[in-house]
């Protein structure tokens, strides 16, 4: 029997130290091909710091991490800014990363869903055009990894859902991998297969319906946190004592239960 493909990316016992200050404390994370990985948890919780760790753009301080021989990565930044008076084109823009030809820009504004902006100056797109853009620009690495830092921000919550759905169908249409954050879990809730929730450690990690139900879960963002969607939920799964929340042990009464959640419109913040 042939042994399962490695993980795209590995961390193990990850911790990031700056100044004294501990960023990351021992961190396992793996995003394995054609799986979504979702990172969520509060401002200054280190999420950027392991996106970029992992990326290898932040040394560790203890810890490995391992990236596939050759891996080839799209890595979309949360902030990127953009000097306003050089006047690009988007698809200039997008040719400033590597030499690319303007058919392969073209194709990949089409998957990202912008391909009408090919020749709109990239200063009068919007922020949820421009997180679009972005998402081209990660796209024409022919990713294997696909890593997007906060995409959804600056995107109402309709742009949010379509621009996931998106995310989703590229995972599907080129078997890439990705690790996502997110600073709101019900956004990505049925488009990832794997949440971890960091504050400066992994508080706990597992199926998107059974962190959004974990004790720490709530302790960090309220109650109003597992206010998702409607959704069947089945008590099957236990808490473990490193936060990890596994399926098959019952903690409740084992029956099922219909939970009616509601959508929490609030303000979020970002560090």
């Amino acid at each position: 029997m042939s042994s399962p493909p490695e993980p795209l990316i590995t961390a193990e016992a990850l911790t990031v130290t700056l100044g004294g200050r501990t960023l990351l404390d021992r961190i396992d994370l793996a995003v394995n091909e054609g799986e979504v990985v979702t990172l969520i948890g509060p401002n200054g919780a280190g999420k950027t710091t392991l996106v970029r760790a992992v990326l290898g753009l932040v040394r560790p301080t203890s810890g490995t991490v391992r990236r596939r021989a050759g891996l080839r990565i799209g890595y979309m930044p949360q902030k990127l800014s953009i000097d306003g008076t050089l006047p690009l084109t988007v698809r200039r823009f997008l040719a400033l990363w590597r030499p690319v030809s303007a058919a392969r820009i073209d194709a990949a504004l089409e998957e990202a869903g912008v391909a009408h902006l090919a020749r709109s100056p990239v200063q009068s797109v919007s922020g949820g055009e421009l997180q679009r853009v972005l998402l081209a620009r990660a796209l024409l690495s022919e990713p294997e990894l696909l890593v997007l830092d906060e995409p959804d921000q600056g995107v109402d919550v309709h742009g949010q859902a379509e621009l996931f759905n998106r995310i989703d169908r590229l995972r599907r249409s080129h078997g890439c991998g990705v690790l996502l954050v997110s600073h709101d879990l019900h956004t990505v809730m049925a488009r990832t297969d794997r949440v971890l929730c960091l504050n400066g450690h992994v508080c706990c990690s597992g199926r998107p319906e059974d962190v959004s139900r974990h004790p720490e879960y709530h302790a960090l963002f309220g109650r109003h946190a597992a206010e998702l969607a409607i959704y069947l939920h089945h008590h099957d799964h236990a808490h473990t004592g490193d936060g990890r929340v596994v399926p098959g042990a019952d903690c409740c009464d084992g029956h099922d239960h219909q939970h009616h959640h509601h959508h929490h419109e609030g303000e979020h913040h970002h560090g």
